[in-house]
Parts: structure tokens; sequence; C-alpha cells
């Protein structure tokens, strides 16, 4: 078998993730020769500037999908919760592994909880989504942008006296800091935050059109998590979200059924909308939530 050569972002997390991923290939491909090409996205390099501002999620994967496009890798590994409503033309996501944890998780400098938290603490974070939650969990809470990757940003939380910034569960999971944390923390339910679209799985793309590639990447595709996930996406798609909108939704499998809860912020308002919904058949849900969401949104602006 020729060398298959995966794509991905040049981060402790992104290499670890395509780990994963090589991993479970193997474990139903068996060994196979392969070589791993890092990439520094602009996401990467425009760490002073927040996503709002410079054109939102794609800013992670943009390179990674043009050197797909190219032919110079075969596949590509992503965060899930980092891609585009839309996938790129020519480009199609062969494979969504079973998702890790999506939570959000509240690392502390000092303290142990949220109630903890002096009046006007200061929190870390670069996602407006993430700014909403902690300002309806705490309207005194003061929210400051910041970038980088896990190691980068607990490093600025003590250089930068922040009192805490938040994360997602599944990237400390895969770096194993749950091990032997280094600082306090919460794991925040998905009614205290929702998640991201995605959060918590991994894309893996390749070109539509590679029937062979398609076909070597299937096997790992788990089909509960593309279900759940592409419901989010439909959510996603419906507010023609990115990073300039508070946007999160969460599917997931019940006893009775399915529950999917969306999320909407406005900016403008500096109000957030809320709707959660217990159903049978999920198909159509995220699109319907999002309609309704954004119906309140537009008569609470009037």
């Amino acid at each position: 078998m020729k060398t298959v050569r995966v794509g991905t972002r040049n981060s402790p997390l992104a290499m670890k993730q395509t780990k994963i991923v090589l991993d479970l290939l193997k474990e139903v491909q068996g060994e196979f020769p392969v070589e791993i090409i890092p990439m520094t996205t602009k996401g990467d390099q425009m760490l002073s500037v927040s996503l709002s501002k410079i054109g939102g999620k794609g800013l992670f994967i943009n390179e990674v999908e043009q050197a797909l496009l190219k032919g110079t890798i075969d596949f590509a590994v992503h965060s899930l919760k980092d891609m585009p409503a839309k996938v790129a033309d020519g480009l199609t996501l062969a494979a969504i592994p079973e998702r890790t944890d999506p939570a959000d998780c509240l690392i502390f400098r000092e303290v142990s909880s949220l109630d903890e938290l002096p009046k006007g603490a200061r929190i870390g974070t670069s996602s407006l989504r993430r700014e909403f939650h902690m300002k309806n969990l705490r309207a005194d809470l003061q929210v400051e942008s910041i970038r980088g990757n896990v190691g980068t940003r607990l490093k600025r939380m003590e250089e930068q006296g922040l009192d805490g910034i938040v994360l997602a569960v599944a990237g400390l999971k895969r770096l194993n800091w749950f091990d032997v944390p280094t600082h306090p923390y919460v794991v925040l339910t998905s009614e205290q935050c929702i998640p991201a679209v995605g959060q918590g799985a991994l894309a893996v793309e390749c070109r539509s059109q590679d029937q062979e590639m398609n076909d070597f990447l299937s096997p790992i595709d788990d089909l509960l998590t593309r279900k759940l996930v592409m419901e989010e996406r439909a959510f996603l798609a419906m507010l023609n979200g990115n990073c300039d909108i508070p946007i999160g939704a969460y599917a997931v499998q019940e006893q009775n059924g399915y529950r999917f809860s969306g999320f909407l912020g406005d900016k403008k308002l500096q109000q957030s909308f809320t709707k959660t919904t217990v159903v049978q058949e999920l198909s159509g849900v995220g699109a319907q939530i999002a309609a309704e969401l954004l119906d309140e949104m537009n008569q609470g602006s009037l």
C-alpha cells in the first residue's frame, strides 16, 4: 500500500487527535505506511486577534483543506467544532469517530468553585458562546479574550492574573490533563453551558471523488455520533453561524428518544435565547429549533 499522507494543524492537541484517528484506523485496517504532515494555519498565527474579527472557524482548516484539494495530502483530521456549516466543494466528511465528552470546563487559578470567584472576576475565553454563558452564570464576571493552545492558555491565565479560563473537556482529556490537573476546575453541565456545535467530535475529511480513501476511512465512522452532530450542524447552517455569532447546540440520545438544546446570543442586545426539546425522531429538529430561536431573537429586538 502507498504511504497515506495525513494533514493536521501543528499543535499538541491536533497531533494527538491525529494519532487517535490513526490508531482507530489501524484497529480495522491493520498497519499501513503513514506520513503526518503538520501545518500552521492562519488561526494559529494570529493569536492576538479574536476569531470573530479575522474570519471565524475556517481559519483553522483553510490551509489543510487547500492541501487536500491540491492532492498533497490524502485526508485531514479536524476538530469538528472548527468546521463551518458547509463543507468545501470537492471535499467530504468521510468519517466522524465516536464523540467524547462535549462539555466545557472552567479552570480556576486560585479558587475551586464558581461561587468562590470574587466579584468582577476575570475569565479568559476566545468564544462568544462561552462569554455569554459565563455572564449568564454570573452577571458580574468580566470576560477577556485569550487564545492559543491549552498550554498557552494555562500559562497566560497565570501571567495575566486571570481568575479562570474556559476550555473544552475533550481537548483536556485527549491531552491527559485530568490525570494530574494543574489547577482546580469544574466541568459545566450542558444546562450551564450548551456546547459548541460538534464539540468533542473529530472530523476526518478527504476528497469526495477519492473513493479508495472514502472506503478506507468509513469503517471508523460512528453512525450515532454522525446522526447527532449532523443535526447540530443543520442548526448551525440554518443560522449561517460562524465565530461572530454566539451559537451552541447539543444533541444526545436518551432512553425515550433524543434531546436537542440550542443556544443563540444577540451581541447588540446582550441577550441570549435557549430552547430544549425531547423528540422521538431527530431529523429536522436542528433547523426547527434554529428558526424558533431566530424568531424569539427578532421579537426581542423589536
